[in-house]
């Protein structure tokens, strides 16, 4: 098993870096002025209800929210999921094997809880009743964020955060992987798009959003740059039903809206400065952010 460094140690790194180059430096992602709103987003879950690491937001058909490392601030509650119900009431929901910390959250159609673990480098699936290893790759550096096909097929972003740099695994339905690309910057945020013809990789550290083709089999190729940012970071990220990536921008508070052609749309401005990872609500109409250092969760109304 490979040692893994906390992604909080990396992101404290990467914002006082970006801190000292914001001043100076253009922004690469658009030339015109964008609008960004004041604050508009609700806290929905208070601070201190999940651990600072709170990561993963997944929404069930039922539209209950959930996210990993619920319970409060202590190093304990790490390993546990929480689930919050449309109203924001939250309460634990299922505990991971010890040693095991859970990152990304994806639900299948058939309402299967998929769990990226990144300390120790493995799927979890949780059918509702039990909790099974679905897939244990020891060539992962620490699996991160999950992107889920309609047909089943995951696909998980796998950061070296030391290093910063990563790599993008496709798994089957029968718990099989496969490495596609090696030697990329810090993967981190991973989805396809809703009309399943995209799957879009961004990388932390060097602040980009990569978009590949995928075949009717979900091989990937036409590797192209969709947009790059010139400061703060990037994690997690979701599609509407339109095509249009929802980006929570680590350090700077915000969720950036890009559209299919990777022009900037709109910034979101939240309460706190540190978002880990968005959801959608089946409907479309709220977005939720999980937020580090806070342990909380913020909403955007977005229509």
């Amino acid at each position: 098993m490979q040692l893994f460094v906390s992604k909080t140690r990396f992101r404290t790194r990467l914002l006082l870096a970006t801190l000292q180059a914001v001043s100076s430096t253009a922004a690469m992602a658009q030339t015109e002025p964008i609008p960004t709103t004041a604050s508009q987003s609700e806290v929905f879950v208070a601070a201190g209800t999940f651990h600072a690491e709170i990561e993963g937001p997944a929404v069930d058909a039922a539209g209950n929210i959930y996210a990993v490392n619920f319970g409060g601030a202590a190093e304990e509650f790490k390993g546990s999921i929480g689930k919050i119900t449309p109203s924001g009431q939250a309460s634990h929901f299922l505990q991971l094997p010890k040693g095991s910390v859970g990152n990304g959250i994806r639900i299948d159609q058939q309402g299967r809880f998929y769990i990226a673990d990144y300390t120790g480098h493995n799927i979890w699936r949780y059918n509702g009743k039990s909790l099974s290893l679905y897939l244990h790759q020891p060539k992962m550096f620490q699996p991160n964020d999950l992107a889920i096909s309609n047909s089943g097929v995951l696909f998980a972003s796998d950061p070296n955060w030391k290093n910063s740099s990563g790599q993008i695994w496709r798994i089957d339905k029968a718990g099989h992987s496969l490495l596609l690309e090696s030697q990329m910057g810090t993967t981190n945020g991973i989805e396809i798009s809703p009309d399943q013809q995209f799957l879009y990789v961004n990388e932390s550290a060097q602040r980009r959003v990569w978009r590949y083709q995928l075949d009717k089999e979900l091989h990937i190729s036409n590797k192209t740059l969709l947009i790059e940012f010139a400061d703060f970071g990037l994690d997690g990220m979701r599609c509407d039903a339109k095509g249009n990536l929802y980006i929570a921008r680590y350090g700077k508070g915000v969720v950036a809206k890009i559209s299919p052609e990777g022009k900037l749309l709109q910034e979101y401005q939240l309460h706190g400065k540190y978002p880990t990872n968005v959801t959608l609500s089946a409907d479309g109409r709220y977005l939720y952010v999980t937020m580090q250092q806070q342990g909380a969760v913020e909403r955007l109304l977005l229509q």
